[in-house]
């Protein structure tokens, strides 16, 4: 995706809910630490020397701080939007994710909050107005994730007022559903529009991608094509991206000493067993309790692995803050029994990885889970079996390689387990190959847009 003959003048201007740091004060000054999570993984080591990332830093600043806070961040190319903490959260939680994230992800009965939707479009006219400041003409603009919808249009009248050129494109990081579940939400044409201010819009897949055009078509009149779509005198560009992993970074830890140290402890540990690892953020989304329910069904069906096979499932916290979060951690500590550690050092993610025969991913949608490739990465040596839900984003480029499951049939997963764990050598060793060939070619990162220099 990335021209790698752009000029390194061009500045290139993110933007995303959250910036890739996290903002704490220790010893009376505010410090900057490296954060995680899909979005900075998938953007971090951009190939770009000339950069500003500009996001909310997570806490609410006072005015008298933010000069301090600036300073700090201005070492990361960084720079702060800033919000108070009730606008922040209803624009986090009370829209975002209690309402936008599950339309997103197919989920029905989501009640619109019009207070929460106020301080979405206010968080959004932020963001416009903050970067309209920053941005210099000749700036490409890049706007990232479903917390931001409106931005691009909002964004474009303000360059134009200013007489600025500035390149927008902008890249969903989550599924975009059918009609039906899009009509749902009151706003949808209003987000719709908001979106279509960019000059370049990327999905994960063709089918969300077709999806999209189908609402603009239906919802809002626009003018469509295979992968156009022209409203209010505008045209934008549709584009699928595969995002990748840098495969080396796995590569080189599986040489660490300590690494290896623990792998040898834990193949001590398991010696003789089955291993399956499950790595989930908390979320509804990604069908625990029908992997659990699959298992269960498995060791109903195949009594005699009863002791021969042991799932480790990883479980990462994730939006603690809102209701249906804490209804599922309930049920799947009630149906896992125990959740192996809050947090999970990535030493320790990848000699699990390593040492596992089989990574079940059971996700009801998911934007694309890179969790596939980085077990993929890890296994050069046991060619384990991925056991893919086929509603990934990851399945639309993975099923080669995968044994295709739909997380709600359990049977269908107790199937595919049981594939997977009698599989021959030989199959294990190309279906193998086929997923290391298409991870170590898609490397690395989302990187940006080629087809907007050229605006």
């Amino acid at each position: 995706m990335a021209d790698d003959k752009r000029s390194s003048k061009q500045r290139v201007i993110i933007a995303s809910n959250r910036i890739p740091l996290s903002i704490d004060k220790f010893d009376g000054k505010y410090r900057a630490t490296p954060s995680s999570g899909g979005l900075v993984t998938a953007l971090r080591g951009l190939s770009v020397a000339n950069y500003l990332w500009l996001g909310w830093p997570g806490i609410e600043i006072g005015e008298t701080e933010r000069e301090e806070v600036d300073a700090t961040l201005a070492k990361e190319n960084t720079a702060a939007v800033y919000l108070s903490d009730k606008v922040a959260q209803n624009h986090y939680n009370g829209f975002s994710n209690e309402i936008l994230w599950p339309i997103l992800h197919y989920q029905s009965g989501v009640h619109m909050n019009f207070e929460a939707w106020t301080a979405y479009r206010q968080v959004n006219e932020v963001f416009a107005d903050r970067i309209g400041e920053e941005a210099k003409d000749g700036d490409l603009i890049w706007v990232h994730d479903y917390h931001l919808l409106l931005l691009p249009s909002m964004l474009r009248e303000r360059l134009k007022s200013q007489k600025k050129c500035c390149p927008i494109g902008f890249f969903l990081h989550t599924p975009f559903p059918v009609d039906d579940f899009w009509r749902g939400l009151p706003v949808q044409r209003d987000l719709l529009r908001g979106i279509l201010g960019s000059d370049i819009i990327g999905f994960h897949t063709d089918e969300y991608m077709k999806n999209f055009i189908g609402a603009c078509k239906i919802l809002i009149g626009a003018d469509v094509m295979e992968q156009s779509v022209q409203y209010d005198n505008h045209t934008v560009q549709l584009h699928k991206y595969f995002v990748g992993i840098d495969p080396q970074k796995f590569t080189e830890a599986l040489k660490d000493q300590a690494v290896i140290s623990r792998v040898q402890e834990l193949e001590s540990l398991y010696k003789g067993k089955t291993i399956i690892i499950g790595v989930d953020r908390l979320d509804y989304t990604k069908g625990l309790p029908e992997k659990f329910n699959g298992f269960q069904v498995f060791l109903d069906e195949h009594p005699e692995w009863a002791e021969e096979v042991v799932l480790i499932q990883i479980v990462i916290p994730s939006r603690e803050d809102v209701a249906r979060y804490k209804d599922l951690k309930e049920e799947v500590s009630r149906l896992a029994g125990q959740i192996i550690g809050k947090y999970v050092s990535f030493e320790e993610l990848i000699a699990l990885y390593s040492i596992s025969d089989v990574c079940l991913i059971s996700s009801h949608r998911d934007g694309l889970n890179l969790v596939a490739s980085e077990y993929v990465a890890c296994q050069e040596k046991r060619h384990g079996v991925l056991v893919l839900s086929e509603f990934t984003g990851a399945a639309t480029f993975m099923k080669g390689g995968s044994l295709l499951i739909n997380p709600s049939d359990a049977r269908t997963i107790s199937d595919m387990l049981h594939k997977a764990f009698t599989m021959g050598s030989e199959e294990r060793k190309t279906n193998y190959e086929e997923l290391r060939d298409l991870v170590n070619t898609h490397t690395r990162y989302i990187t940006i847009p080629s087809g907007i220099m050229r605006k």
